[in-house]
């Protein structure tokens, strides 16, 4: 596979995730009006719950103020960037993919600092008493983006030192 493709077919990701996410947004915001609702049981496991994510990953940093948030904001930016360095460097499609599912994530929950001021966070998985954080599509995208990176790492062919 040629890097060209395996660009298009990262960018393709990092749109394809954006996309979905701020449907999804767009969905619970609007549609199903969650913020007023507060909580929606889907299933015995899983529920639709509105969290206001004014941190970092699973709500960490969430007392900074409004001078702070700034800096997430470029943090996050900086990082989409070099994503997108190494995607156009990737000669596997496998890499492009998840580092587009990664940037897509980022740049989801980045637009959302810049439109709410805070990260839209909706999706709640429990069970017997277990409670994951909730969630959003760009941070299950991020998660399997990080996870097929780890999962390629292993998969790749063993480079040979150089002489």
């Amino acid at each position: 596979m040629t890097q060209r493709r395996a660009l298009l077919i990262g960018i393709l990701a990092t749109i394809t995730v954006f996309a979905a996410d701020q449907a999804s947004k767009f969905w619970v915001l609007e549609r199903l009006q969650l913020p007023a609702r507060g909580q929606i049981d889907v299933l015995p496991v899983l529920s639709l719950t509105m969290v206001w994510n004014r941190g970092i990953t699973f709500g960490l940093l969430n007392h900074l103020g409004n001078t702070e948030r700034p800096i997430l904001v470029v943090v996050a930016l900086a990082i989409i960037i070099a994503l997108g360095a190494w995607m156009r460097r990737a000669e596997r499609a496998r890499i492009s993919l998840a580092l587009g599912a990664i940037a897509g994530g980022a740049l989801g929950n980045v637009l959302d600092r810049l439109r709410f001021g805070a990260v839209v966070d909706f999706i709640h998985a429990h069970a017997f008493g277990w409670s994951w954080y909730v969630f959003n599509v760009a941070d299950a995208a991020i998660v399997c983006g990080v996870a097929l990176l780890a999962l390629d790492g292993f998969l790749a062919p063993k480079r040979q030192p150089a002489e």
